[in-house]
């Protein structure tokens, strides 16, 4: 059996991706993957993933050049999430959100609100021309 064919695709063919920081532990961000996508991942050693939005594989840092380079994919008990352990690289090491910040995950609920709690390191504007 291919090792694709235990991952547990959805109606669409995607499975859930989330890329971890290798040396930090931290959850950098969160998207989708197609076979194709997993496949070029390990092929390159970088993540690639598939963007519903624009209904294409987007390989991570294509236009803002924040690449992720991975050094490990592993598949949850029940093969319907993947996890990459990933050192995010580029022109402004340690941002993986296009936002400029570090992390997708940049929002904390206090008080019943969202508040950003974590700083954009680079204006996404002049990383986004």
């Amino acid at each position: 059996m291919d090792w694709l064919d235990e991952v547990k695709w959805d109606r669409d063919g995607l499975v859930p991706a989330i890329a971890q920081e290798a040396g930090s532990g931290d959850v950098l961000m969160f998207a989708w993957m197609n076979r194709e996508a997993l496949a070029l991942t390990l092929q390159r050693g970088e993540a690639v993933y598939w963007s519903r939005s624009r209904r294409r594989l987007w390989h991570k840092g294509e236009e803002s050049g924040h690449v992720q380079q991975v050094h490990e994919i592993r598949l949850d008990c029940d093969a319907d999430v993947v996890l990459l352990k990933v050192t995010q690289r580029g022109h402004e090491p340690g941002i993986a959100c296009h936002t400029g910040r570090h992390s997708c995950f940049y929002r904390r609920l206090e008080n019943g609100a969202w508040s950003a709690v974590d700083p954009v390191l680079k204006d996404p504007e002049s990383i986004y021309k």
